[in-house]
């Protein structure tokens, strides 16, 4: 191996992907600082020496950011500048086999539930001791809680269960220490991440725990928003709603991906749901909780989906009027139930359907933006960006959601903070406000 230097080796760690891969990034950084290594995330410094890059599998773009990152490390690492690259993350526990030969400047690859073996190939013991302790990435005020790894839900476009195996819950007594551990940092929105929450602790407790979950979770001192992501429509405890109206530092914010409407291709996702049960259950929850706002992830382009499929899916959206919604392309993965069935239609045609769900969304989305002009909202602080200070409402979760915007010109904000601001404008999926 090459030695560029006799200093101490420093650690880059790259996290590619979603919030649970951001949370498994997180606990390895936790582990090699405690192993008194120099370790950083997403350093924009040029000064590692080693590269440990978690890389996500989810679809082809996905996968294709993932490759195109390990070969831009790949020949990093020919050119002297880097000495080693260890690869984990939901790609590597995929296709290690195949990706070990066509890139054999990688030194090692691991899956997704091989950390021990990741820390102990760098020289660092795996401490039992800091399990339900992590160092966050995100900024100070806010961070993801994994409530579960791995998923049981058979559908059939999804390769989740491929990398990360089935369903396994944390105890809800481990899951408010982390919660506590977090708010000791000066945590002020703890945002409960799964691959499925809804079915959260039926493998430890023998039925459906989430509400029991989040009932002991806000009682977490310091916590002042509690956030859901990822509840499945089928199966759906509506327990959960009773403890989310109930407690006021629960966001009234309901992440539903409920992938597509028509029946047909319902059935060809295995989703366990149908068209009426689905729209049953959305009517429910804005009964429940009419101030709530509603998120969903669709599908389009996925074998079978007629045109006359597809115009179902859109006339839902336009009836319903989701608050939040985004949308992905068919990925054809293999070793799923879809990879069996024709991917027939052109990644055009597909791309096409997903460009017309976000028209009628951003028709939507600035309908009920406008609506907000005049009121006043509680509103998160998360940064400085530019000329604005960016924040986000109850009904916003980070990096995906709408924001408000603050003109830093004119005022001065502390990231973290929370503030009482009148919406003065809006737009498609921003909205411009002044503290009040």
């Amino acid at each position: 191996m090459r030695v560029r230097s006799a200093k101490k080796n420093k650690i880059n760690i790259v996290t590619l992907g979603c919030s649970k891969n951001l949370v498994d990034s997180e606990v390895m950084f936790s582990q090699l600082k405690n192993n008194n290594m120099d370790v950083a995330h997403e350093s924009v410094k040029d000064d590692a020496n080693i590269v440990i890059i978690n890389t996500c599998g989810f679809i082809d773009l996905a996968k294709d950011e993932s490759i195109q990152t390990i070969l831009n490390y790949a020949q990093a690492k020919s050119n002297g500048k880097i000495d080693k690259i260890f690869v984990t993350g939901c790609l590597s526990e995929r296709y290690k086999a195949d990706l070990s030969k066509e890139i054999p400047e990688v030194d090692a690859w691991f899956g997704t539930r091989e950390l021990p073996k990741l820390l102990q190939t760098l020289g660092a013991d795996y401490k039992h001791e800091l399990v339900g302790e992590r160092l966050t990435t995100t900024p100070f005020h806010y961070a993801y809680l994994k409530i579960s790894e791995g998923c049981n839900r058979p559908c059939s476009f999804c390769a989740i269960p491929l990398m990360r195996g089935g369903h396994v819950s944390k105890p809800i007594e481990f899951i408010v220490t982390e919660a506590e551990n977090l708010v000791k940092n000066g945590l002020k929105e703890l945002i409960l991440i799964a691959q499925d929450s809804t079915y959260y602790g039926l493998d430890l407790y023998g039925e459906r725990k989430l509400a029991d979950l989040l009932d002991a979770l806000v009682q977490v001192k310091g916590i002042e928003w509690l956030r859901l992501h990822y509840v499945f429509p089928s199966q759906f405890p509506m327990n959960v709603l009773d403890v989310i109206a109930k407690h006021d530092n629960i966001c009234k914010y309901i992440d539903i991906p409920i992938q597509h409407i028509a029946d047909p291709v319902l059935k060809a996702m295995r989703r366990g749901i149908t068209k009426q049960r689905t729209a049953e259950l959305l009517y429910s929850i804005r009964e429940k909780l009419p101030e709530a706002i509603i998120r969903t992830t669709l599908i389009v382009g996925h074998p079978g989906e007629t045109e006359k499929e597809f115009k179902e899916l859109c006339d839902f959206i336009s009836q319903f009027k989701f608050d939040r919604l985004g949308v992905f392309t068919y990925s054809h993965e293999e070793g799923t139930h879809s990879y069996t069935l024709e991917d027939n239609l052109p990644q055009e045609e597909k791309d096409r359907r997903a460009e017309i769900i976000m028209s009628i969304q951003s028709k939507i989305s600035e309908e009920k933006n406008l609506q907000k002009i005049g009121k006043t909202l509680k509103v998160l602080i998360d940064r400085k960006e530019g000329e604005w200070f960016v924040g986000r409402t109850e009904g916003d979760s980070p990096d995906v959601d709408n924001e408000v915007l603050f003109d830093a010109n004119l005022y001065f904000l502390r990231q973290g903070d929370f503030v009482q601001a009148e919406i003065l404008s809006a737009s498609e999926f921003d909205l411009i406000a002044k503290p009040l």
